[in-house]
């Protein structure tokens, strides 16, 4: 449909595009009007330059430790270069620290913020068509808190480095002379930024929703954040708690954790656990949330079954806190007590099974566009479902027994987690990259990125599996070498991994200084910040946007003369054209 083609009575609606003055990035310049902003889109560029540094060093560790198991004796820490670097560390110490410190930045500084902090807090408020969050100082002020956050890893990695492993346990840590205080007070730092966070989004989402968006007419990436909030605000204090109690027991022993003080170490693991599962689902309800977006706007056609899958976000929340158990079940736990933990482990893969059903549904018939967002979002569909059917395997007593702490965990851990939430965040980024800032990205090779994640991923992890079910242990340096084969083909796998994130990157950044200007609405979608121009002006709307039904898109229309999809909608008289008969009363005529 072109504009020209227009029925009578309706109009196009398209905002254009930007001028500088009107552009939240070019309407103040200087280091300091972005150090002290509290426009919600500046603070989540902010956070998306932060966090996509922590994962390239996180990922750059995790590449070292692949390289060093390329052999069974180890390969790269016993490097002469190393010997060097370290003279009094041991190559097997230098492994610890690096696995450590893998694990925790990964965790702590990518993979709980990525999507919440950095893409909600940028669309979140414009998606309501609202000027910003409840709490603009709130948020900046979580900002600089996750900064502070992630010095103090740096200063852990500076000094004497971490190797407890990212969940810290007892009595270990305790009692090594690494840098736990340090990381763990960096730890509990962030944990105050996530709190902030997902309290802000719960006022604005509560409070600011425009005249006409009830709560079944969100979009579902506002009900996938929403469900996250209550995670950050109810779960995370309990880490706080116990991460003081930590740095409590190696200062001043008081005897909570350490048995040599009459402590019991499996309670660390009950109040570290109690946070982290649901810390799982502050991973990935928000990618659950992307990935209801990109599959529905790629396919366009309206999402199947939103109600389910809103309760299903809600639900995942509420069961997360119910089964923490099931990380400890060779832990030492009365037999009722795992087999409780068990059977609640398996009611949380029915809304998990919800989503995907949905999604394949919304699919099935749908005019779907294989732009790069949907390979990253059909990549997720296919990483996710291996994740969470190996997870079975672990809820189960018998089958968990076996493959406890072997590289099994380490498979499906990694394909929920990077194979999910990872996937999602590059997904979400093509997604909304032209709407944050204006420019659209090559296409081609922004496909070929999402097929090289894609075929490395598999290759690095699935291996893994395997390894783990034969019984190779996890957090090992060296190993036998009947499982060389396994371990070569994993870091192949890894180094394809890495070009494929790599061509990601260079594609993103070419674009800002190549790529063309993006219109208001370059994918067809439904939802609010689509109704603004790219990248949108400071203040998001000139005036309140009308709302509508976020997954409708019959009013959504290609107009082949503007090359770009506009908006067609009734017209709206809202000034009268006609000067009116008698003049009114009060004109004194």
């Amino acid at each position: 449909m072109s504009v020209g083609s227009v029925p009578a009575g309706y109009e196009v609606k398209d905002p254009g595009y930007p001028t500088p003055e009107e552009n939240y990035l070019t309407n103040s310049r200087g280091l300091l009007t972005w150090a002290f902003t509290l426009d919600h889109k500046r603070i989540g560029v902010m956070y998306l330059v932060g966090v996509s540094v922590s994962f390239l060093v996180a990922g750059l560790l995790a590449l070292g430790i692949r390289l060093h198991l390329f052999a069974p004796e180890g390969w790269l820490f016993n490097n002469s270069f190393f010997k060097w670097l370290a003279p009094d560390k041991a190559p097997n110490d230098i492994y610890n620290q690096v696995f450590t410190l893998h694990g925790a930045i990964m965790v702590f500084l990518f993979i709980i913020p990525s999507i919440p902090a950095a893409l909600g807090n940028f669309l979140v408020p414009v998606m309501l068509g609202a000027k910003d969050v409840a709490f603009p100082r709130l948020n900046l002020s979580s900002f600089y808190l996750w900064v502070a956050g992630a010095v103090f890893f740096v200063m852990a990695l500076l000094a004497s480095g971490l190797d407890t492993g990212w969940t810290f346990y007892t009595p270990y840590s305790t009692t090594t002379d690494t840098s736990v205080i340090m990381a763990t007070t960096g730890a509990f730092i962030l944990g105050f930024s996530s709190i902030f966070t997902g309290l802000n989004f719960i006022v604005t989402i509560n409070t600011m929703r425009p005249p006409g968006m009830t709560w079944f007419r969100m979009p579902l990436f506002l009900w996938a954040t929403y469900s996250t909030s209550i995670i950050q605000v109810l779960a995370t204090p309990v880490l706080g708690i116990t991460l003081l109690l930590l740095i409590a027991e190696r200062t001043m022993h008081i005897g909570i954790f350490d048995p040599e003080y009459n402590g019991d170490p499996v309670t660390y693991q009950h109040f570290f656990w109690f946070y982290s599962h649901p810390a799982v689902y502050i991973m990935i309800l928000p990618a659950f949330g992307v990935i209801s977006e990109l599959i529905s706007v790629h396919s366009h056609k309206r999402i199947f079954g939103y109600r389910f899958i809103a309760y299903s976000s809600i639900a995942i929340a509420l069961l997360g806190f119910l089964v923490w158990g099931h990380h400890m079940f060779t832990a030492g736990m009365g037999p009722m007590t795992t087999i409780i933990f068990s059977a609640l482990t398996f009611t949380v893969s029915v809304p998990s099974a919800i989503k995907v059903f949905n999604w394949l549904a919304t699919m099935y018939k749908g005019a779907i566009s294989l732009t790069t967002p949907m390979c990253y979002a059909i990549a997720f569909i296919f990483l996710f479902t291996i994740g969470g059917l190996t997870g079975l395997h672990l809820g189960t007593l018998a089958t968990d027994m076996h493959l406890h702490d072997t590289y099994f965990v380490v498979a499906h851990f990694h394909y929920v987690m990077v194979g999910g939430t990872l996937v999602a965040f590059l997904g979400a980024v093509f997604h909304w990259w032209p709407k944050m800032f204006g420019r659209m990205y090559n296409e081609l090779w922004g496909q070929i990125s999402a097929v090289i994640v894609f075929l490395g991923f598999n290759l690095t992890f699935l291996p893994q599996f395997v390894l783990g079910s034969r019984g190779m242990p996890r957090r090992y340096a060296t190993y036998d070498p009947e499982f060389a084969g396994l371990h070569a083909m994993s870091t192949w796998g890894a180094l394809l991994l890495g070009v494929g994130l790599f061509v990601a990157l260079i594609v993103l950044l070419v674009s800002l200084f190549k790529g063309k200007k993006a219109p208001a609405n370059p994918w067809g979608a439904a939802t609010l910040e689509w109704a603004c121009t790219s990248p949108p002006p400071f203040y998001n709307f000139e005036r309140a946007p009308v709302v509508g039904d976020p997954y409708e898109f019959g009013d959504i229309q290609w107009d082949g003369a503007s090359d770009r999809y506009v908006k067609v909608e009734p017209k709206r008289e809202t000034i009268p054209t006609e000067k009116p008969s008698e003049s009114p009363a009060h004109a004194g005529e």
